[in-house]
């Protein structure tokens, strides 16, 4: 039997047939929208990007009916794709610009890293257990995004190759902030972070000034898994 080449887009648009994104489903997405505003985020970019992202697509497809509840569900390896609020929260600390280079630590499902490429950066995503790497690398959906580099690797080292970034964004719950990231942070670039080892976190926005100098800003507590170092799998 001969190999049947499909090309990139054919691959999507075959994807995009078998997990359909109907009416009923951009209906939720706009409620969820409409409630994540309500709670106070007020950067419509961030709001058009979630509104733009099929979520369920990143869940078990019993999951379906409840993708655009505003709460964090399960995913692989004891991980989970986050709340749509706390995601659009950490988006929104970031205070993008287009084309500047994003760091992501913590790839997990990847639907936060969907939501940076919509707004038109480049992101650099890091995932430390290996099965998630390959799932996401498999992932027909993120073929979309040229504009997403996906990395195995320890996101305590960072990716000093591809240093420095405009941002950062910590998606696991960091016990301190890692020395190796600030220094891969551009001067008058920023990090937001979950900071903290128990259950609740601080988050974090720090802003690396002139001779090095950090600027720390507190917002509000969220939980996150933890933040671990070294990679995990072959």
């Amino acid at each position: 039997m001969g190999c049947v080449n499909i090309s990139q887009s054919n691959y999507l648009a075959a994807f995009m047939r078998i997990f359909e994104d109907n009416y009923r489903h951009k209906g939720m997405r706009k409620q969820l929208v409409d409630g994540i505003r309500q709670k106070g985020i007020s950067d419509d970019r961030v709001l058009q990007a979630i509104l733009h992202i099929p979520r369920h697509f990143f869940m078990d497809s019993a999951f379906d009916k409840i993708a655009y509840e505003d709460r964090a569900f399960p995913i692989a390896e004891g991980q989970t794709i986050s709340q749509p609020y706390t995601v659009a929260y950490q988006t929104q600390l970031l205070e993008l610009k287009p084309f500047e280079k994003v760091l992501e630590i913590g790839t997990g499902s990847a639907y936060q890293a969907c939501v940076l490429a919509e707004m038109g950066v480049q992101v650099f995503t890091i995932e430390r257990q290996r099965n998630l790497f390959d799932q996401n690398k498999n992932f027909p959906f993120l073929k979309k995004y040229t504009n997403i580099k996906f990395f195995y690797g320890d996101g305590y080292e960072g990716l000093p190759t591809y240093a420095p970034f405009d941002k950062i964004i910590i998606t696991a719950a960091a016990p301190l902030v890692p020395p190796k990231l600030i220094e891969q942070l551009k001067i008058e670039g920023k990090m937001v972070i979950p900071l903290g080892d128990g259950k609740v976190q601080r988050m974090l926005r720090i802003t690396k000034q002139e001779g090095g100098i950090l600027k720390e800003e507190e917002f509000d507590n969220f939980s996150f898994v933890p933040m671990l170092q070294g990679r995990k799998g072959s």
